[in-house]
Order: structure tokens, then C-alpha cells, then sequence
């Protein structure tokens, strides 16, 4: 391949859940990748992280059979993303946070590099701000686990230029992703419904009204839901959804974003959802 994506790769900053399966995803296209994470602990367990999902992606004949091709490289720097073809933020969903890493990494990309944030609310025009060239910055809200579900809800922000959604395009073509164009704002659209829908749920098992199980059942057995909200929020992890409610609650002042008191409850019992063994459900030890 002579692609840029094949042959520069891209950089993944962020080594959590969302990072790790951006990572599997690419690598399993032939794609290089570099994934940066400030924390070693959580380095040293990526690789072997992103195994196992490519190898589940391949089994549900969701990514290419051959199993990972391409590179994997892991560094605690900022610096090592340099010469990556594009960029993916995927730390954790705090609108500082994510602004001092993407303001960071675009003063160590060269210009037209392309920068994608993977936020779940943070409108990208407030991140863009941060950065030293705002139109290359385009937002990828990729679904967890990005080897499976192969639409992403893109977000083209105020100031994204035409260069960086056709660098964007590219890559999806090359990934095997399909861009669903949203426009920009809180929650964009995937988490300004749903999470005010989860949010209404864990106060239903508040209140009483009903179990995390009645609740969720409402929504497969008579709406034909693959997933219930509950069982959906383990899966994205309560504390990002905790995370992604504080940022909507705070940019659009609605109650219906106040993170109800069984959410955050769990939240600090370090009841996470599946990554932590348990959250509405109980699913086990996790490794």
C-alpha cells in the first residue's frame, strides 16, 4: 500500500476502551498505529487488549481474517504521534482535558494533519478553540466496540475545513466505516437523546417504578431495542456517562441532564458497568 494511512499510520492518544478498540480497528486494516497514554500500566495491557478484539472482530467476520498486520507502537509521549497521518483523541470525556492533549498534539503534527477527537458531547468547535490550526479538527464519535457497529457519527464543527472531512472520508474508506455527517452542538445527536433516556431510566430504578431489568425489557421485548438503556450504559461505562451528562447539564442548563443519584451511587462504588464486572447488571470477574 502507498497510502498515507498505510504508510505514515495514525496516532491514537488515549489508551482506555475507546482507544484500544480505535486502535484494533485500524490495525486490523493494515493500518500502523501509534497509541499514546500517559499511564505505563495501562500501556503494557493495550497490546493484548487489542488482540483479543481483533481477534473477536475476525471470529464475527466484522474485520479482516488475517488478524492484525500493521504495527502497533506504545509510548507515554505526546511527542511520538510526529509523522502519524492523522490523529485520534480518545481521553477520557473532560472538556479540559481533551482540550490541553488536542492543543498539545497539534503544536507537534505538522500542518494538514488531520485531528479527530472522539467525543461523545463536547461540541467541537469549543475543542477546535484549543487547538493551534482549528480547521483540522473534525469530531468522531465512534461506538464502543468500534470493531462491530461500523457506522460513526461524524461532526463537522464550525471552523473544520474541507481538507481535513476529506482526509477524514479516506481513512473511513480505508477502515470500512461509514460517516453519518451530524452537525455540532452538546451531545450532537446520539447523546443528546440517549443520554437523557439513560438518565431517565436509572431514575425509574431510583424511584421504585421498576427494576434495570423490567426497564430494559420495555425497550427490547415491546419497542425492539437490541438493548435496553440500562444494559447500554454498562456498556458505556457509567463514569463516561456520568462524564458525558455533566457536560451536557452544563451547556444546556436542562435538568433532564442532572445525573440522577442511582448513577452516581454506582459511579462511586466503582460499579462501572462491564469493564469493572458490575453496574445496573452483574457480569463477573473482569482481567
Amino acid at each position: 500500500m502507498t497510502d498515507p494511512w498505510h504508510t505514515q499510520g495514525i496516532a491514537v492518544v488515549g489508551a482506555g476502551v475507546m482507544g484500544v478498540g480505535i486502535a484494533a480497528l485500524a490495525l486490523a486494516h493494515g493500518v500502523p498505529v501509534t497509541l499514546v497514554d500517559i499511564d505505563p500500566a495501562r500501556l503494557a495491557l493495550a497490546p493484548a487488549a487489542v488482540r483479543d478484539q481483533a481477534r473477536i472482530g475476525a471470529l464475527l467476520r466484522k474485520l479482516p481474517a488475517a488478524g492484525i498486520t500493521a504495527e502497533l507502537r506504545t509510548s507515554t509521549s505526546v511527542t511520538a504521534v510526529a509523522g502519524a497521518a492523522a490523529v485520534v483523541e480518545a481521553v477520557t470525556e473532560l472538556p479540559d482535558t481533551k482540550a490541553k492533549v488536542l492543543a498539545e498534539v497539534s503544536t507537534v503534527v505538522s500542518a494538514g494533519t488531520l485531528l479527530a477527537t472522539n467525543t461523545s458531547a463536547i461540541p467541537v468547535g469549543e475543542l477546535a478553540a484549543a487547538t493551534a490550526r482549528p480547521a483540522e479538527l473534525a469530531g468522531t464519535h465512534f461506538m464502543n466496540p468500534p470493531y462491530l457497529i461500523d457506522a460513526v457519527e461524524v461532526v463537522r464543527g464550525p471552523d473544520t475545513g474541507d481538507a481535513a472531512m476529506a482526509a477524514l472520508a479516506s481513512l473511513f474508506a480505508v477502515l470500512g466505516r461509514r460517516a453519518i455527517l451530524v452537525g455540532d452542538g452538546p451531545g450532537f445527536v446520539s447523546n443528546h437523546v440517549l443520554m437523557r433516556m439513560i438518565n431517565d431510566a436509572a431514575r425509574l430504578v431510583t424511584e421504585g417504578r421498576a427494576a434495570a431489568e423490567r426497564v430494559d425489557e420495555v425497550f427490547t421485548a415491546c419497542l425492539g431495542h437490541r438493548t435496553g438503556p440500562l444494559a447500554t450504559a454498562d456498556l458505556i461505562g457509567l463514569d463516561n456517562v456520568v462524564d458525558t451528562l455533566a457536560v451536557l447539564y452544563d451547556r444546556t442548563g436542562e435538568e433532564a441532564y442532572r445525573a440522577d443519584a442511582e448513577l452516581l451511587a454506582r459511579v462511586r462504588a466503582g460499579n462501572l458497568g462491564r469493564k469493572s464486572g458490575a453496574g445496573f447488571y452483574d457480569y463477573g470477574s473482569v482481567s
